[in-house]
């Protein structure tokens, strides 16, 4: 039973078409406008929306619920008070008649919660305008309501209470898979992009398009990195984060792409200009980004030991395919010659693409020059890796030692012995070229493991 307003109280109007008590103080504490008077005709539209879609013409009465809405928004930094929808006509049916929301309607208001994620609007504002239009509308409730005994007031506020739980419970799940829609949608446009940006053969237009969303200029330097975990790729996501966290960090959100492909992190990352073509690895700012994401990636519990291979930086769009290939080549080419170093730079392998780019001539050099060791006992294995080590330390006996384990002796012997069979010497300059460049050939063709490719 509705108990009658008080004399004191002036109100305004009468029974809604929305079945809402239209009554309210002439003056509200904190509010700037008194009875019933019109608000902007944005805000004022959805409320007569919701107002003819339960069966009437708008009403000046409504004007009152438009000053809450308005409020609402002010409070949540302008978010549009359409993403209300029939929130409002809702809150005030549970606060008079205790009407709980249906299925329908909330569902509706779920459907607001997929709008505002569309619209690129925070959760936290969207939850603040529902928030604050309850709080609003019950300070402005009529008087008719307020005047009620205690435990109708209190039959109204839990009314109340239950349509802002069930209202802002579905209003967030909306928002959620919206945004998980958004996400997955963003993964699969950064993976075609990646592609396309990878192979480096399509539409140069279309690709600039695609790019911009994502922050990429296509006309400036960039270089990739691949990062290899030890096994298969463990979870994407949390690597994909922690790299985008710490490269953004350094470089900026400009010009930096993160993603997967073929169980590899690819990073897409901006690079100086003077560094085109840069071979040095004391000048290379490759370096820079090989080692952040090396230290990055350590730190995952899944996925150690990660191995980093950086291309040299390119301009433009085919640039950033050369960068990709001379990545991946470089990574190849380390797991083929056992590089255990953790960050791989393309550079430093180009010795190797000269050797292979013609096979034929390298297969020639090393059987000519190798294969005589085949002779020793226990095999060429042994003689190659002294070979190798030599080379390494700068033809130090000792530190080719320390490297294999052996005594000194032991080093000077096999010298002696690669000397007698192939005829050539380590001492001798051209000898030595030759040497090395048949040992660099060997490991590259992954011999002897593997037997030599037929020359026919």
């Amino acid at each position: 039973m509705v108990a009658s307003p008080t004399p004191a109280a002036h109100m305004c109007g009468a029974q809604t078409q929305t079945g809402l008590n239209c009554r309210r103080p002439a003056k509200v504490a904190g509010d700037q406008n008194g009875g019933c008077g019109d608000s902007g005709s944005e805000v004022r539209s959805g409320v007569a929306d919701t107002t003819r879609r339960r069966g009437g013409p708008p009403s000046d009465d409504d004007a009152w619920l438009v000053e809450v809405a308005e409020g609402a928004s002010r409070d949540a930094g302008g978010v549009p008070v359409e993403l209300l929808g029939e929130y409002l006509p809702l809150l005030a049916d549970a606060a008079i008649h205790g009407r709980r929301p249906k299925r329908s309607e909330l569902d509706a208001v779920g459907l607001l919660g997929r709008r505002a994620a569309e619209q690129g609007i925070s959760a936290g504002r969207l939850v603040q305008l529902y928030l604050s239009t309850a709080r609003r509308l019950w300070q402005q409730l009529p008087m008719v309501v307020r005047s009620r005994d205690r435990e109708a007031v209190r039959a109204a506020a839990t009314a109340v209470f239950h349509v802002i739980d069930d209202a802002v419970a579905t209003l967030a799940e909306g928002y959620a898979v919206a945004r998980r829609d958004l996400i997955r949608r963003e993964e699969s446009l950064r993976r075609e992009l990646i592609d396309d940006l990878l192979r480096g053969d399509s539409d140069l237009g279309t690709l600039v398009e695609r790019a911009e969303p994502f922050g990429l200029d296509l006309a400036r330097v960039h270089q990739v990195a691949l990062a290899a975990p030890n096994r298969r790729l463990p979870d994407a996501d949390a690597a994909i984060s922690a790299l985008e966290a710490v490269i953004f960090n350094r470089l900026g959100d400009r010009d930096v792409l993160v993603a997967t492909k073929d169980g590899l992190l690819v990073v897409l990352a901006p690079a100086d200009a003077a560094a085109i073509g840069r071979n040095s690895p004391a000048l290379d700012t490759a370096n820079d980004l090989g080692q952040l994401m090396h230290r990055e990636l350590s730190r995952l519990p899944r996925g150690r030991p990660w191995q980093v291979a950086v291309g040299r930086a390119h301009l433009g769009l085919y640039g950033i395919a050369r960068s990709y290939e001379e990545a991946r080549e470089a990574l190849t080419m380390a797991g083929r010659l056992h590089v255990d170093k953790p960050v791989v730079h393309a550079h430093e392998l180009l010795i190797y693409r000269v050797l292979l780019r013609d096979q034929s001539a390298i297969v020639d050099l090393v059987q000519a020059v190798l294969s005589p060791l085949m002779q020793a006992r226990g095999g060429a294995g042994p003689l190659l890796a002294t070979l190798d080590a030599y080379f390494n330390t700068g033809g130090v006996a000792t530190e080719s030692a320390k490297r294999l384990h052996v005594s000194v002796r032991t080093v000077t012997y096999r010298l002696d012995r690669i000397k007698a069979l192939s005829g050539y010497d380590t001492a001798d300059p051209d000898h030595r070229f030759t040497l090395q460049a048949a040992v660099l050939g060997a490991k590259a063709l992954n011999w002897p493991e593997q037997q030599l490719p037929s020359l026919g």
